[in-house]
């Protein structure tokens, strides 16, 4: 077959600090000598192609990946250079949709923009939800400013506004009155905009594999600490823990097994968000066809020896994926604590935690002289990154430390003197 991945993700020497996108590894994960394979980049993602140059069967440089015509076109060179393209793979949550226009326009197998919708169009997946007998927020399409006020009138303030197809809470706010919601509402493209009701609760995330029967061989349960939303938008650490043995955990899961059969979500991963109310609800908030972000894939692999690419990309390259059986009952956790205000920003100090909490498995926090720049989603240097591994109690004792007892100090950055 060939095969042509489009990749906007860096990667970092083996031997350094970083370990992000370290599983994504298409050089190990894909048979370079089975398949030709290709490659679709742009700058950044150039620099994770690690692949040997002579196994490489073509590249195109794009500027930006998500760039429809141009995507379009560089899959088009390949397929006039190597070959008809028999799959098109983005394994990235802002190149799924894209990929599924390009592969409709030019033929090439695989998810349609309708299919890839159940998992990228929250307006869609609710009502697949909903549909199905699920508990999900209540939820309109914005259409026009008047309709969208129309809604809000039904259903109160506070009320969330968010894109259809957005991700890591990126463009979602909470509006708690008209007021507000007509000024954003100024502002924003009303037919990419849904609003849904503010559900009060806890939010849990379920990170799994829906196997070719929309059957789940393998997920695990964490519930936030602190969530997205306050994350992106109110500068908090974000932290999640694994759930151990539960009557809670049983319901998340089998919670979780009736979102995917209502999707028809098949031979992929998923990233699914759920609400525990204050009356012991479960409530859908929305979910992902990709693995979770932040360091979810890399402590996944740590506690299950679970590699959620290597299934993923056996099913888009071979037809079929295999999953080992769940062994033990293990828990950990992980605390991103982001960048502080005033940025750019020289880092003075930073208190390190890796010593003093055993449970510290991996630590990566900006040394002194580094330059913190704006910007960055999960994935970048903010002043602190951890991931933990122990009991779920003291994984979450320790991450409530954590986020009490880091500090790190930082001046500004003198503005260059004019010439």
């Amino acid at each position: 077959m060939h095969i042509v991945v489009v990749n906007r993700w860096p990667r970092f020497p083996d031997d350094g600090p970083r370990w992000d996108f370290s599983l994504g590894r298409f050089e190990d994960l894909i048979d370079h000598e089975r398949h030709r394979v290709s490659y679709v980049v742009d700058p950044v993602g150039a620099t994770g192609v690690r692949a040997d140059p002579a196994r490489i069967a073509g590249l195109v440089e794009v500027a930006d990946v998500n760039d429809f015509e141009a995507l379009r076109a560089a899959v088009g060179t390949l397929a006039d250079e190597v070959g008809p393209v028999d799959r098109l793979i983005a394994v990235s949550e802002f190149t799924l949709a894209i990929a599924a226009e390009v592969r409709e326009a030019l033929g090439i197998p695989g998810p349609r923009p309708a299919e890839v919708a159940v998992y990228r169009d929250k307006v869609r997946m609710k009502e697949l939800i909903t549909e199905a007998g699920l508990r999900a927020p209540r939820f309109a399409a914005c259409g026009t400013a008047e309709n969208a006020v129309r809604f809000a009138g039904t259903i109160g303030y506070p009320l969330i506004l968010k894109p259809v197809g957005g991700a890591a809470s990126m463009g979602v706010h909470r509006v708690d009155d008209e007021a507000a919601l007509r000024t954003l509402l100024d502002g924003i493209d009303l037919a990419d905009h849904q609003l849904e009701e503010f559900v009060e609760g806890p939010v849990y995330h379920v990170d799994g594999f829906a196997d070719e029967d929309a059957g789940i061989p393998f997920m695990a349960v964490s519930r936030y600490i602190n969530d997205c939303l306050s994350y992106e938008s109110g500068g908090q650490p974000l932290g999640s823990v694994v759930l151990q043995a539960s009557p809670l955990r049983d319901r998340m899961e089998e919670f979780a097994r009736k979102c995917v059969a209502a999707l028809g979500m098949t031979s992929m991963p998923f990233h699914l968000e759920v609400f525990l109310t204050p009356d012991d609800e479960l409530v859908f908030l929305e979910i992902a066809g990709r693995i979770g972000g932040a360091e979810v894939p890399y402590l996944t692999e740590k506690l299950f020896g679970i590699n959620l690419f290597e299934p993923w990309l056996d099913a888009l390259c071979e037809g079929k994926a295999t999953l080992p059986p769940r062994d033990g009952d293990p828990s950990g956790g992980w605390l991103i604590i982001p960048k502080p205000d005033g940025l750019p920003a020289k880092v003075v100090s930073v208190t390190p935690m890796s010593d003093e909490f055993p449970t510290v498995w991996r630590e990566l926090t900006p040394h002194p002289g580094d330059i913190l720049q704006p910007g960055g989603s999960y994935d970048a240097v903010h002043s602190g990154r951890f991931i933990l591994v122990g009991d779920e109690a003291a994984v979450e004792e320790d991450i409530r430390k954590i986020i009490a007892g880091f500090r790190i100090e930082t001046a500004p950055v003198p503005e260059p003197e004019s010439q």
